[in-house]
């Protein structure tokens, strides 16, 4: 028995030395680990704080952008940014919400380039689908004041002149809508992939009368009524109706109601009586 008991007091000892030496082994390898990780982010430090991290020149930008209707050159103007600087204190957050406050620019994000030094800037712009005659009420008198814009496809109005100022050889989109863009908005987002969709041309959208939208077309004057879920069908019957010139003189035809795309009506110009002259 005494045997067995100094045995196991023998192999206890050694238990307790092994385990002190694991952890004697721990806490030099934290003791490692904390020395690397603090030399490696010194010596990131020291690499970020070297002068090739510098913003010299608006070359160091690079512009993507899908449909490129604004010059880079233009692009690059509206960063209002100062050279040289620490590519570190460039904000892109702050650099791309004033590029998204320009009125040709719907998205934007930028970000640092390490290798080499720069920023990256992606742009979504605004892309002109119409010519936009915006009306607007006049205190002065009932008539209404119009200026011209440009209309994109969600139907965010931009004045005409921030895409001519950046962009002088901009080709004007041969569509035109009348109306004021905040009434109109709603209705042009869903309008305008169906008038894409149409055979028939249309050449402009009046929506001066939001309960009688009217469409100048190839074929005539179409009228809408109110913009409803029945857009889609309209359109549809629209295009139906391409050939009514070769039955009809589109001369003779006042305007075509849609108003119910199940009964089409074709309105024709009245002729006015003839009134014959006596001479005394």
């Amino acid at each position: 028995m005494a045997g067995i008991v100094s045995v196991s007091q023998t192999d206890l000892s050694q238990r307790r030395k092994k385990l002190r030496r694991q952890r004697q082994m721990k806490v030099i390898q934290a003791i490692w680990r904390t020395l690397a990780i603090s030399g490696l982010a010194g010596g990131l430090l020291w690499v970020a704080l070297q002068p090739v991290w510098v913003l010299r020149d608006p070359k160091q930008i690079v512009i993507k952008t899908e449909n490129q209707v604004l010059p880079e050159t233009a692009i690059k103007s509206m960063l209002k940014l100062s050279y040289p600087q620490s590519l570190w204190k460039v904000e892109p957050g702050a650099i791309a919400n004033s590029l998204k406050k320009q009125s040709t620019i719907a998205q934007a994000t930028v970000s640092r380039r390490l290798f080499p030094p720069g920023l990256i800037i992606e742009i979504q712009e605004r892309v002109p689908v119409a010519v936009a005659q915006r009306l607007t009420p006049n205190n002065q008198s009932k008539n209404k004041q119009s200026s011209i814009g440009l209309l994109d496809a969600g139907g965010v109005w931009i004045p005409l002149e921030q895409y001519t100022l950046v962009n002088p050889k901009l080709k004007l989109p041969s569509l035109k809508v009348i109306g004021t863009p905040e009434q109109y908005q709603r209705y042009w987002s869903q309008l305008y992939p169906l008038l894409n969709q149409s055979s028939v041309k249309i050449m402009e959208v009046n929506f001066q009368d939001l309960a009688n939208l009217i469409l100048k077309t190839e074929i005539g004057n179409v009228h809408f009524g109110t913009p409803s879920s029945l857009l889609p069908e309209q359109i549809k019957i629209l295009s139906q109706l391409r050939n009514l010139p070769a039955k009809i003189n589109p001369s003779q035809i006042e305007y075509i109601d849609l108003k119910n795309p199940d009964s089409p009506i074709v309105h024709m110009i009245q002729k006015s009586p003839k009134v014959e002259s006596q001479t005394p």
